[in-house]
């Protein structure tokens, strides 16, 4: 008991073996990747949909309706390829079952790049989601399997937060190429092209990664005795499992609808603020005629575009830190405590943010103070997904209940969006209508069960 507990205080990266940091990097790797496929649609879309569409404003009905239609079609692909690749992976293995997930998004990112229509972005963002959401089930699974107890916490969220390098490298193509438009109204192309790259990863995993020791203990008692078979999906609203699964998915879909209604719209803060100074450099006021506003802000488009970048890259710095920062907090105040935590105060800031500084024409130095708080407390609970919910399963399910609660959440989120699709909000309202689901999180937080310095269940 005493080597035990000296063991627990040790710090988490003490007798990490160069094994298992390569298991954190590859499976961040996949992740970043993933994240970006996801994101360059983000960074894209009020470029990708006009040019689909063949009109000539973002801001039109239409290019908004078609965007959420794509983004509700890429959390029901994540939702259908989460928990399809998460059963996979409990069958067959988490190293061979991220081989497919990658290659998955990976093809049907570059694939993305010769849409010629609308339905074709929708149909090819659900086949892209399909890979991603198995690729996050099937890769915090095993990084969780892998790593030592008191690591498991920093690990789950340093995997986590790895997201944060597919943002930026989305927001840098945003920058240095659509931007600067080298191929006119057809740049956004090119952002996608670059998705085929993660395939690489798949040479790395198939020779150096193998599966874990527990997921093949798993697989060997699953051999002596039938009721403890594998990827068995009913037995995540069984017994214990119930109360995980509810918990599980309610946590992932208030996240998800958040990150989709609050934390992405934190790019909105500088854009407005850029449009507001185009308006004034064209002598024009915010009540001027829309073809005159529209004019302006076509004459200063790359400004306008520069500046949301900005504000996606202080939002994704912000959110970063709060992935990482995660663990520690799950470590000190346990895992509701912390959940807790990031709902209360994301709350906050998305009120300050969208009722008080926007809406009042705040400076933009103090929206580039404010946004990486922002960011912090609006993204950091994500990484809790990964610690958390691998600490609820046992290794015979962890891959199918990681993967059935993380996208399981995309279903409520799709739902939200294609209701934004027909409510037509603008982003801060949308914002602000919201932000009361925090509130929630906070409650099923503390429905949850605490695993903190539990061993994973067997």
């Amino acid at each position: 008991m005493s080597d035990s507990k000296s063991s627990d205080n040790l710090p988490w990266y003490a007798g990490v073996t160069g094994y298992q940091w390569l298991v954190l990097v590859v499976c961040s790797l996949g992740w970043v990747f993933d994240v970006f496929e996801g994101q360059i649609f983000v960074a894209s879309m009020r470029d990708a949909m006009p040019n689909l569409l063949g009109v000539d404003s973002a801001d039109n009905p239409a290019v908004a309706r078609w965007n959420n239609f794509a983004l509700a079609s890429f959390l029901l692909g994540g939702a259908f390829g989460g928990v399809l690749f998460g059963v996979l992976s409990d069958k067959i293995g988490r190293s061979k079952t991220m081989i497919v997930t990658i290659l998955f998004y990976s093809v049907f990112t570059c694939v993305t790049a010769f849409a010629t229509e609308a339905w074709h972005m929708v149909v090819l963002r659900f086949l892209v989601a399909m890979g991603v959401g198995g690729e996050w089930a099937v890769a915090s699974a095993m990084v969780a399997e892998v790593m030592p107890k008191r690591s498991r916490p920093a690990m789950g969220s340093i995997f986590h937060a790895s997201s944060v390098f597919g943002t930026l490298l989305a927001t840098a193509v945003g920058f240095f190429i659509l931007a600067k438009q080298p191929w006119g109204d057809k740049t956004w192309k090119l952002g996608f092209l670059i998705g085929v790259l993660p395939a690489l990863l798949i040479l790395v995993i198939r020779w150096k990664m193998h599966e874990p020791e527990q997921w093949k203990k798993a697989q060997e008692e699953a051999a002596k005795d039938p009721s403890k078979k594998t990827g068995n999906m009913a037995e995540l609203f069984q017994g214990a499992n119930l109360r995980a699964t509810i918990v599980g998915v309610s946590l992932a879909t208030i996240g998800l609808i958040t990150f989709w209604g609050c934390h992405i719209y934190g790019k909105n803060a500088l854009l407005r603020h850029a449009q507001n100074t185009a308006l004034v450099a064209e002598g024009l006021t915010a009540d001027a005629p829309k073809e005159a506003k529209q004019a302006a802000f076509a004459a200063h488009k790359a400004d306008i575009k520069q500046a949301e970048m900005t504000s996606m890259t202080l939002n994704t710095i912000g959110g970063g830190l709060g992935l990482v920062l995660f663990g520690w907090f799950a470590n000190k105040l346990g895992r509701r405590g912390a959940f807790v935590f990031y709902h209360a105060g994301a709350m906050a800031m998305v009120l300050l943010l969208f009722l008080v500084l926007i809406p009042n024409g705040a400076s933009s130095t103090t929206l580039a103070i404010v946004l990486p708080i922002f960011g912090f407390l609006t993204l950091g609970m994500h990484a809790g997904y990964a610690v958390y919910f691998p600490e609820l399963y046992p290794t015979r399910l962890r891959g199918t209940g990681t993967g059935f609660c993380f996208n399981m959440g995309r279903l409520g989120t799709a739902a939200y969006l294609l209701l934004m699709a027909k409510l037509e909000w603008g982003p801060d309202k949308t914002a602000l209508y919201v932000a009361g689901i925090y509130v929630l999180g906070v409650v099923v937080a503390l429905a949850g069960p605490e695993t903190k310095g539990r061993e994973l269940p067997e």
